[in-house]
């Protein structure tokens, strides 16, 4: 066992030429902690955990895992880390069976220890059906090898796990199969766990803090519900035909609020007690005919706060740090 199970960074920079992948991020993630980090596709997460991971040597800045060095001590740091990447990378003739043994024993096991370590795993990510042992990995759906990826990163029983993207591109069953097991994972082992994801639900559902980055720097971190109740109580949300008069309405009613968002076709509208004022709203907008498809009256949501700090709502699709050769 290592010292620490924390994560720490310090004026952390990975540059590729005059791009900054990552620009001078400093954070610390406890022992025993979910700590989600989020962004917009480009933002640098990925970036930042292949150099978590010793997959990267930072451009310049320090970090620990576990209490040793990325870059003097990364052969201890892999030894104590488990580790999902957004490309799931399985020998697509294989059977899990086999993938997990060489893996355990890659690790040190011997035979019998590998082959008992792999069939534990698989029971763990509800993989151990005969059936299912013995067909190819390539005849695995999408979620199935998303749980076998996840089995190899545990293989060796790390202390501290990175999960990045878990879930991208699972339906929403397989996608709440992973969220037990990484529940169980933090709470029953005590796991540190460090998630990158997509799924803005996912990080409010899982983690302890979360961190959002913005073009490779840290612009927000703090407690879910802290930064969901930062931003008001409530807010009304109005939606539009078109982004026009979506715009439109924004400028209408921004007098009336503490704070407007514009989001495409949707006008968020901020203010303590917004209850009280949507006969207000929906009277100004009669006056101006801006007629609105839908009014929700919600309270806050990370989306909101994701909207706040990057401008932007979440986009799900792959992301790409480095820039294009």
């Amino acid at each position: 066992m290592s010292q620490s199970r924390e994560i720490i960074a310090h004026d952390l920079v990975k540059r590729y030429g005059d791009f900054a992948a990552v620009d001078n991020i400093s954070f610390k993630v406890n022992a025993g902690e979910v700590y989600g980090f989020l962004g917009p596709n480009g933002a640098g997460k990925s970036t930042t955990v292949t150099m978590l991971t010793t997959l990267s040597l930072p451009t310049s800045g320090t970090a620990t895992v576990g209490g040793f060095d990325i870059t003097r001590q990364a052969n201890d740091v892999r030894r104590i880390s488990g580790v999902t990447l957004q490309d799931v990378g399985l020998d697509p003739l294989m059977t899990s069976l086999e993938l997990l043994t060489i893996q355990s024993r890659l690790f040190g096991m011997n035979s019998k220890q590998a082959k008992d370590r792999a069939m534990e795993l698989l029971a763990i990510v509800k993989l151990n059906e005969p059936g299912v042992i013995k067909r190819p990995v390539g005849k695995y759906s999408g979620g199935m090898r998303r749980r076998l990826d996840l089995a190899m990163g545990l293989a060796h029983e790390p202390e501290i796990l990175f999960l990045d993207e878990p879930t991208t591109g699972l339906d929403p069953a397989s996608r709440r199969d992973i969220w037990a097991e990484v529940r169980r994972l933090n709470r029953e082992l005590g796991m540190t766990i460090f998630l990158t994801t997509q799924y803005l639900e996912e990080a409010d559902e899982l983690a302890d803090r979360i961190a959002i980055m913005v073009k490779g720097k840290i612009a927000i971190e703090g407690q879910p519900e802290a930064l969901k109740s930062s931003l008001g109580s409530e807010s009304i949300n109005v939606t539009f035909k078109d982004a026009d008069s979506a715009a439109s309405a924004k400028d209408e009613l921004a007098e009336m609020f503490d704070r407007v968002q514009l989001d495409r076709r949707m006008v968020r509208l901020y203010k303590n007690g917004a209850a009280q004022v949507v006969p207000a709203v929906v009277n100004r907008l009669n006056e101006r005919a801006l007629v609105p498809t839908s009014l929700t009256l919600t309270t806050p949501t990370l989306d909101d706060v994701f909207l706040q700090v990057t401008g932007q709502t979440i986009n799900n699709d792959t992301e790409e740090d480095e820039p294009a050769a």
